[in-house]
Protein backbone atom coordinates (compact mmCIF):
# COMPACT_ATOMS: atom_id res chain seq x y z
CA UNK A 1 0.00 0.00 0.00
CA UNK A 2 1.23 3.41 -1.28
CA UNK A 3 2.27 6.33 1.16
CA UNK A 4 0.07 9.24 1.51
CA UNK A 5 3.09 11.38 0.55
CA UNK A 6 3.44 9.50 -2.52
CA UNK A 7 0.16 10.93 -3.36
CA UNK A 8 1.29 14.50 -4.90
CA UNK A 9 3.58 12.70 -6.91
CA UNK A 10 0.72 10.31 -8.22
CA UNK A 11 -1.17 13.45 -9.08
CA UNK A 12 1.40 14.95 -11.57
CA UNK A 13 1.52 11.92 -13.29
CA UNK A 14 -2.65 11.82 -13.38
CA UNK A 15 -2.21 15.19 -14.20
CA UNK A 16 -0.02 13.97 -17.45
CA UNK A 17 -2.11 11.21 -17.99
CA UNK A 18 -5.16 13.63 -18.14
CA UNK A 19 -3.83 15.18 -21.16
CA UNK A 20 -3.53 12.31 -22.99
CA UNK A 21 -6.73 11.46 -22.27
CA UNK A 22 -8.53 14.16 -22.96
CA UNK A 23 -6.16 15.93 -26.13
CA UNK A 24 -9.62 16.06 -28.25
CA UNK A 25 -11.86 17.85 -25.48
CA UNK A 26 -13.59 20.80 -26.20
CA UNK A 27 -12.59 23.44 -24.01
CA UNK A 28 -15.80 25.45 -24.90
CA UNK A 29 -17.56 23.13 -22.49
CA UNK A 30 -18.55 23.60 -19.13
CA UNK A 31 -20.40 23.18 -16.57
CA UNK A 32 -21.07 21.10 -13.26
CA UNK A 33 -20.93 17.08 -13.02
CA UNK A 34 -23.49 15.52 -10.45
CA UNK A 35 -22.03 12.31 -8.86
CA UNK A 36 -23.78 10.45 -6.81
CA UNK A 37 -21.54 7.55 -4.96
CA UNK A 38 -20.74 6.81 -1.76
CA UNK A 39 -17.21 7.75 0.22
CA UNK A 40 -14.72 5.88 -2.00
CA UNK A 41 -15.86 8.16 -4.84
CA UNK A 42 -15.60 11.20 -2.88
CA UNK A 43 -11.79 10.14 -2.10
CA UNK A 44 -11.01 9.40 -5.61
CA UNK A 45 -12.86 12.78 -6.99
CA UNK A 46 -10.96 14.70 -4.58
CA UNK A 47 -7.41 14.59 -6.54
CA UNK A 48 -8.84 13.54 -9.79
CA UNK A 49 -11.35 16.25 -9.93
CA UNK A 50 -9.31 19.38 -10.21
CA UNK A 51 -7.38 18.12 -13.45
CA UNK A 52 -10.65 16.55 -14.73
CA UNK A 53 -12.30 20.18 -14.64
CA UNK A 54 -9.26 21.90 -16.03
CA UNK A 55 -9.07 19.75 -18.93
CA UNK A 56 -12.83 19.10 -19.73
CA UNK A 57 -14.38 22.31 -18.10
CA UNK A 58 -16.91 20.30 -16.04
CA UNK A 59 -16.33 20.79 -12.05
CA UNK A 60 -17.48 16.95 -10.64
CA UNK A 61 -19.88 17.67 -7.89
CA UNK A 62 -19.82 14.39 -5.65
CA UNK A 63 -23.05 13.49 -3.48
CA UNK A 64 -21.77 10.81 -1.06
CA UNK A 65 -23.71 8.58 1.56
CA UNK A 66 -24.06 4.73 1.60
CA UNK A 67 -24.35 3.42 -1.39
CA UNK A 68 -27.94 1.87 -0.64
CA UNK A 69 -29.17 5.72 0.16
CA UNK A 70 -27.61 7.12 -3.32
CA UNK A 71 -29.47 4.10 -5.16
CA UNK A 72 -32.85 5.06 -3.66
CA UNK A 73 -32.57 8.28 -4.59
CA UNK A 74 -32.28 7.85 -8.22
CA UNK A 75 -35.07 5.09 -7.94
CA UNK A 76 -36.71 8.24 -6.61
CA UNK A 77 -35.70 10.54 -9.68
CA UNK A 78 -33.39 13.23 -8.15
CA UNK A 79 -31.47 14.71 -10.90
CA UNK A 80 -27.55 13.21 -11.58
CA UNK A 81 -25.31 12.97 -14.32
CA UNK A 82 -23.21 9.82 -13.21
CA UNK A 83 -23.35 7.11 -10.44
CA UNK A 84 -20.33 5.00 -8.87
CA UNK A 85 -22.25 2.63 -6.59
CA UNK A 86 -21.46 -1.06 -6.19
CA UNK A 87 -21.75 -3.63 -9.20
CA UNK A 88 -25.20 -5.12 -8.77
CA UNK A 89 -27.01 -2.13 -7.57
CA UNK A 90 -25.64 -0.37 -10.84
CA UNK A 91 -27.07 -3.37 -13.13
CA UNK A 92 -29.86 -2.91 -10.73
CA UNK A 93 -30.55 0.52 -12.12
CA UNK A 94 -29.04 -0.20 -15.45
CA UNK A 95 -32.05 -2.68 -16.11
CA UNK A 96 -34.55 0.05 -14.31
CA UNK A 97 -33.66 2.20 -17.57
CA UNK A 98 -31.94 4.55 -14.70
CA UNK A 99 -28.88 4.38 -16.07
CA UNK A 100 -27.01 3.86 -19.97
CA UNK A 101 -25.94 0.05 -20.39
CA UNK A 102 -23.38 1.20 -22.92
CA UNK A 103 -21.50 3.30 -20.55
CA UNK A 104 -21.17 0.65 -17.19
CA UNK A 105 -17.64 0.46 -16.04
CA UNK A 106 -15.91 -1.27 -13.32
CA UNK A 107 -13.78 1.37 -11.79
CA UNK A 108 -12.39 -0.08 -8.44
CA UNK A 109 -12.56 -2.78 -6.08
CA UNK A 110 -11.80 -2.54 -2.39
CA UNK A 111 -11.89 -5.64 0.65
CA UNK A 112 -13.15 -5.57 3.94
CA UNK A 113 -10.61 -4.30 7.02
CA UNK A 114 -10.98 -3.88 10.69
CA UNK A 115 -9.98 -0.65 12.57
CA UNK A 116 -9.45 -0.01 16.08
CA UNK A 117 -8.60 3.61 17.35
CA UNK A 118 -5.14 4.62 16.44
CA UNK A 119 -2.63 3.71 18.96
CA UNK A 120 -4.61 0.71 20.32
CA UNK A 121 -3.29 -2.91 20.84
CA UNK A 122 -4.03 -4.54 17.42
CA UNK A 123 -5.78 -7.79 17.63
CA UNK A 124 -4.91 -11.28 16.41
CA UNK A 125 -7.58 -11.65 13.18
CA UNK A 126 -4.78 -13.51 10.77
CA UNK A 127 -6.69 -16.45 10.58
CA UNK A 128 -10.13 -17.23 11.23
CA UNK A 129 -10.19 -18.88 14.37
CA UNK A 130 -8.19 -15.76 15.37
CA UNK A 131 -10.44 -13.51 13.83
CA UNK A 132 -13.40 -15.73 15.64
CA UNK A 133 -11.84 -15.47 19.22
CA UNK A 134 -11.46 -11.10 18.13
CA UNK A 135 -14.63 -10.84 17.84
CA UNK A 136 -16.26 -12.69 20.49
CA UNK A 137 -13.40 -10.90 23.14
CA UNK A 138 -14.09 -6.98 21.78
CA UNK A 139 -16.51 -5.03 24.16
CA UNK A 140 -17.97 -3.36 20.96
CA UNK A 141 -18.31 -3.43 17.28
CA UNK A 142 -19.20 -1.47 14.80
CA UNK A 143 -20.33 -1.97 10.80
CA UNK A 144 -22.48 -0.46 8.45
CA UNK A 145 -26.20 -0.65 8.62
CA UNK A 146 -26.83 -1.73 5.08
CA UNK A 147 -24.23 -2.28 2.53
CA UNK A 148 -22.29 -4.66 0.36
CA UNK A 149 -20.03 -5.27 2.86
CA UNK A 150 -22.77 -5.56 5.43
CA UNK A 151 -24.75 -8.49 3.11
CA UNK A 152 -21.09 -10.18 3.62
CA UNK A 153 -20.33 -9.67 7.15
CA UNK A 154 -24.22 -11.07 8.57
CA UNK A 155 -23.03 -14.61 6.46
CA UNK A 156 -19.27 -14.57 7.82
CA UNK A 157 -20.72 -14.13 11.26
CA UNK A 158 -24.08 -16.71 10.69
CA UNK A 159 -20.90 -19.13 9.16
CA UNK A 160 -18.29 -18.76 12.39
CA UNK A 161 -21.69 -19.02 14.90
CA UNK A 162 -20.91 -15.46 16.79
CA UNK A 163 -23.95 -14.17 15.34
CA UNK A 164 -26.06 -14.08 18.41
CA UNK A 165 -23.41 -13.19 20.37
CA UNK A 166 -22.66 -9.96 18.59
CA UNK A 167 -25.94 -8.65 18.46
CA UNK A 168 -26.30 -7.24 21.58
CA UNK A 169 -22.65 -5.37 21.61
CA UNK A 170 -22.97 -3.84 17.73
CA UNK A 171 -24.08 -0.63 16.97
CA UNK A 172 -24.83 0.00 12.96
CA UNK A 173 -24.76 3.55 12.06
CA UNK A 174 -26.90 4.18 9.19
CA UNK A 175 -24.52 7.01 7.71
CA UNK A 176 -20.49 6.29 6.63
CA UNK A 177 -19.47 6.77 10.27
CA UNK A 178 -18.04 3.36 11.18
CA UNK A 179 -14.08 4.47 11.05
CA UNK A 180 -15.18 7.78 12.61
CA UNK A 181 -16.89 5.97 15.66
CA UNK A 182 -13.78 3.99 16.18
CA UNK A 183 -11.68 6.78 15.86
CA UNK A 184 -13.35 8.46 18.60
CA UNK A 185 -13.11 5.50 21.03
CA UNK A 186 -16.86 5.38 20.74
CA UNK A 187 -16.38 1.23 19.84
CA UNK A 188 -13.24 -1.17 20.25
CA UNK A 189 -13.53 -2.26 16.43
CA UNK A 190 -14.51 -1.32 13.29
CA UNK A 191 -15.31 -3.47 10.47
CA UNK A 192 -15.91 -2.10 6.77
CA UNK A 193 -13.73 -1.75 3.66
CA UNK A 194 -10.55 -0.47 3.88
CA UNK A 195 -10.31 2.80 1.91
CA UNK A 196 -12.98 4.23 4.81
CA UNK A 197 -10.54 3.20 7.10
CA UNK A 198 -7.87 5.05 5.67
CA UNK A 199 -9.65 8.10 4.74
CA UNK A 200 -9.72 8.50 8.89
CA UNK A 201 -6.62 9.69 10.53
CA UNK A 202 -7.84 8.46 13.81
CA UNK A 203 -8.31 5.30 13.01
CA UNK A 204 -5.72 2.33 12.49
CA UNK A 205 -5.83 -0.56 10.19
CA UNK A 206 -4.92 -3.71 11.84
CA UNK A 207 -5.33 -5.56 8.49
CA UNK A 208 -7.99 -7.62 5.63
CA UNK A 209 -10.48 -10.00 7.12
CA UNK A 210 -8.61 -13.57 6.78
CA UNK A 211 -8.33 -14.41 3.14
CA UNK A 212 -11.18 -17.56 3.57
CA UNK A 213 -13.42 -14.74 4.32
CA UNK A 214 -12.60 -12.13 2.32
CA UNK A 215 -15.11 -10.25 -0.02
CA UNK A 216 -14.39 -7.17 -2.38
CA UNK A 217 -16.88 -4.82 -3.50
CA UNK A 218 -16.47 -3.76 -6.81
CA UNK A 219 -17.68 -0.14 -7.13
CA UNK A 220 -19.28 0.39 -11.10
CA UNK A 221 -20.29 3.31 -12.93
CA UNK A 222 -22.47 4.23 -15.46
CA UNK A 223 -23.96 7.50 -17.16
CA UNK A 224 -27.50 8.99 -15.95
CA UNK A 225 -30.14 7.71 -18.96
CA UNK A 226 -31.36 12.14 -17.74
CA UNK A 227 -28.15 13.40 -17.62
CA UNK A 228 -28.21 16.52 -19.62
CA UNK A 229 -24.14 16.17 -19.32
CA UNK A 230 -23.87 12.24 -21.03
CA UNK A 231 -20.39 12.84 -22.97
CA UNK A 232 -19.11 14.76 -19.82
CA UNK A 233 -20.11 11.38 -18.16
CA UNK A 234 -18.54 9.01 -20.51
CA UNK A 235 -15.42 11.06 -20.12
CA UNK A 236 -14.93 10.49 -16.53
CA UNK A 237 -15.47 7.29 -16.88
CA UNK A 238 -12.52 7.21 -19.95
CA UNK A 239 -10.35 8.59 -16.95
CA UNK A 240 -11.24 6.58 -14.07
CA UNK A 241 -10.55 3.23 -16.08
CA UNK A 242 -7.03 4.62 -17.79
CA UNK A 243 -4.12 3.53 -16.96
CA UNK A 244 -3.50 7.46 -15.55
CA UNK A 245 -5.64 6.59 -12.56
CA UNK A 246 -4.22 3.03 -11.43
CA UNK A 247 -1.58 4.74 -8.86
CA UNK A 248 -4.17 6.88 -7.53
CA UNK A 249 -6.77 3.92 -6.93
CA UNK A 250 -4.07 1.75 -5.73
CA UNK A 251 -2.78 4.54 -3.50
CA UNK A 252 -6.43 4.61 -1.32
CA UNK A 253 -5.76 0.98 -0.88
CA UNK A 254 -8.45 -0.33 -3.58
CA UNK A 255 -7.44 -2.06 -6.78
CA UNK A 256 -8.68 -0.87 -10.77
CA UNK A 257 -11.83 -2.79 -11.17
Amino acid sequence: MRSHRSVPIIRATLAAGLLMVFADASAARSGELKIFGSRVTKMMMADIGPGFEHATGYQPVVVADVAAVMKRRIESGEPFDLAVLVDFQTDGLIKAGKLVADTRADIMKAGIGVAVKRGAPKPDIGTVEAFKRTLLAAKSITYLKEGASTIHLDKVFARLGVAEALKAKTIQPVTESVSEMVAAGEVELAIIVIPNILSVPGAELVGPLPPELQSYIVFTAAVSAQSPNPQAGRDLIKLLTSPAAIPLIKAKGMEPG
